[in-house]
C-alpha cells in the first residue's frame, strides 16, 4: 500500500516544518526554501519495491539544497533518477545544470552536494536506488549526475516507459514480484548508465556476483572475521575467483571492507549532537578490534583524527575528551 503524507490538514503556520520533516523520512534531509509568501503546500506518495523506492513529490515552487552537513546526517548512499511530471525543473551537480520538462529524466546522487529548483508547481516522481546496486566507481557516477536524458529515444524511451508503468502498479504487487521487478528496473538503469558513458552494456555474472559480494559485505561489517575467505565460503566460490572480481575494480576484497567501514564510521561520527557513542564505540560497532588501529586509519584517509571529525561534523562532543579513542 502507498504511504502518502501531505500538508492539506497541517495549520498554515507549520507546513513548511512538516514539509522538511516528511522529505527527511521519506527521502534525505534537505534544506528546503519556499519562493512564493504563500503558506506550502506539499504532497509525496511512496511506494517500496525491494530494493526500489518509487516518490512521487508534489509540492509548491521551491529551492532545494543538500549540504555537506545534512548529508553527514542520514545514513544510506542512493542515487536517485528524477522524473520531471508537472511543468520544469534544474537539478545541479558536479558542477552541471540539467533543464528538465515534462518526461524528462536525471541522475543525481545522494552522498554529495546538489541543489534543484522549481520555479512552478511541480511534479517529479523520484526512483531511488542504493548506489552500489548500480556497480559504478565514484568517476563514472560523477560522469552521469545532472545531465539531462530525454524520454524519446533509444534506451531511455524503454526506461522511461517501464518505470512509469511500473509507478503505476507498484501498489499492486506482491513484495516477491515486486522485489524481482525492482532487480529489473536497477539492470534498466544500468544499462542506460552504460549507454550514456559509452560502455560495453552487456551484463556478466562476475559483475551480478561482485554486487552481491559488496551488499553482503555491507551487512556484515560489524563482523570483525570478515575476511575473503567467510565471503567466498558463503557465496560458494573460490578465494581466488573472489580476489578476481574486486581487482576488475582496482581495489581488493580488504580494502574494500577496510573502505566501507570507514565511510560507515565517518558517517556515524559525523551525526550532529553531543550523546553519541564514544570513538572507540563506533569503531568496535562497524569491525575495527584495535581503537588505535582504527585512528590511525582514520586519519590516513580523511586527512584528520576521528575526534577532529566529529567536532566538524557533528558540532564537537565536550564529553569526548575523556573517552577512549
Amino acid at each position: 500500500m502507498s504511504r502518502v503524507l501531505s500538508t492539506a490538514s497541517v495549520p498554515a503556520a507549520d507546513r513548511l516544518a512538516y514539509w522538511h520533516e516528511v522529505i527527511e523520512r521519506t527521502c534525505v534531509p534537505l534544506d528546503i526554501t519556499p519562493i512564493a509568501d504563500e503558506p506550502f503546500r506539499g504532497m509525496v506518495t511512496t511506494d517500496r519495491l525491494g530494493c526500489l523506492q518509487i516518490s512521487t513529490v508534489e509540492g509548491d515552487a521551491n529551492r532545494v539544497r543538500r549540504t555537506a552537513r545534512l548529508i553527514a546526517k542520514a545514513e544510506g548512499e542512493h542515487v536517485n533518477l528524477g522524473v520531471q511530471g508537472r511543468n520544469s525543473g534544474v537539478v545541479a551537480q558536479d558542477g552541471r545544470e540539467a533543464l528538465l520538462g515534462p518526461g524528462d529524466l536525471t541522475f543525481y546522487d545522494t552522498t554529495r552536494p546538489y541543489a534543484l529548483r522549481f520555479a512552478e508547481p511541480f511534479r517529479m516522481r523520484l526512483f531511488s536506488v542504493p548506489r552500489q546496486a548500480l556497480g559504478l566507481s565514484e568517476p563514472d557516477l560523477q560522469r552521469i549526475t545532472a545531465v539531462t536524458l530525454r524520454p524519446d529515444t533509444g534506451t531511455a524511451a524503454l526506461v522511461a516507459r517501464f518505470l512509469s508503468r511500473l509507478a503505476a502498479e507498484a501498489p499492486s504487487y506482491p513484495p516477491r514480484i515486486g522485489d524481482m521487478l525492482a532487480r529489473n528496473a536497477v539492470d534498466l538503469l544500468s544499462t542506460l548508465i552504460a549507454e550514456r558513458l559509452g560502455q560495453d552494456t552487456t551484463d556478466t555474472a562476475g559483475t551480478a556476483m561482485r554486487l552481491r559480494i559488496q551488499t553482503f559485505i555491507d551487512r556484515h561489517l560489524s563482523d570483525p572475521d570478515l575476511s575473503p575467505q567467510a565471503i567466498a565460503a558463503e557465496h560458494h566460490v573460490s578465494v581466488r575467483y573472489v580476489h578476481r572480481l574486486f581487482e576488475a575494480e582496482g581495489t581488493t576484497v580488504s580494502r574494500w571492507i577496510q573502505r566501507r567501514r570507514l565511510e560507515a564510521c565517518r558517517r556515524e561520527l559525523g551525526r550532529p549532537g553531543t550523546g553519541g557513542p564514544s570513538v572507540s564505540a563506533v569503531a568496535h560497532r562497524f569491525g575495527f578490534t584495535s581503537p588505535s588501529h582504527f585512528s590511525r586509519t582514520f586519519r590516513i584517509a580523511y586527512g584528520m583524527s576521528p575526534r577532529q571529525w566529529r567536532a566538524i561534523a557533528g558540532g564537537g562532543c565536550a564529553d569526548d575528551q575523556r573517552r577512549t579513542a
